[in-house]
């Protein structure tokens, strides 16, 4: 199923930049990016070499085939690159996660693309529901730091990317996505924030 991105020229640019993740659309957005970087665990400056990041990936997916970024989203945080979304051909998919690693300040490419051709509007739509319903539930625990994930479903499969504060934290945001409803399992990329392969990125 194509993500369908309907784009007026004004906004272009942002959304090359922005791409799906909120959090990465405030930088770009202006007043409340500054507090909401600081926020992260990735601080400000990592917020902000992620957004270039994602830009450049874009860009030359854009360049290359403009259904690589309807088709696939990104996920980036402190250099390291989840790819997800739904293709028909494992060249496509070759080609995707090969141009991402061109980028600049890419530490790591993590594939989690789906070659298939059996998604449909009705998979789709269930997707957004269950990733919807997931962010609102990371939300509103207060034992969770919300701010440092991001999720993506594709075809019933949750993908967590991002920093945990703890272990434990970790595992409520893990409990959460599995009870929710029509997921088949949850892919787990989120690193701990006192991962010792983060800090030697940092």
């Amino acid at each position: 199923m194509t993500r369908q991105r309907f784009v007026v020229p004004a906004l272009l640019l942002t959304i090359l930049v922005a791409g799906c993740d909120p959090i990465t659309a405030t930088v770009v957005g202006g007043g409340g990016a500054i507090g909401m970087g600081a926020a992260e665990e990735r601080g400000l400056e990592g917020a902000i070499d992620d957004t270039k990041i994602r830009a450049e990936i874009n860009d030359l997916w854009v360049q290359q085939d403009f259904s690589l970024f309807t088709d696939i989203s990104l996920s980036v945080t402190e250099g390291r690159v989840m790819l997800t979304g739904s293709v028909k051909k494992p060249e496509t998919r070759i080609e995707a996660v090969r141009l991402a690693w061109q980028a600049a300040g890419v530490r790591q490419v993590i594939d989690e693309i789906q070659v298939t051709d059996q998604s449909g509007f009705f998979d789709y739509s269930r997707d957004v529901w269950i990733a919807n319903d997931l962010r609102t539930r990371l939300m509103f625990d207060s034992q969770i730091e919300n701010i440092n994930y991001t999720v993506d479903v594709v075809n019933g499969v949750v993908y967590l990317m991002g920093i945990a504060q703890s272990q434990e934290e970790l595992d409520r945001v893990i409990a959460h996505a599995r009870d929710i409803a029509n997921v088949k399992k949850v892919v787990n990329h989120v690193m701990l924030k006192t991962d010792p392969h983060r800090q030697q990125s940092l």
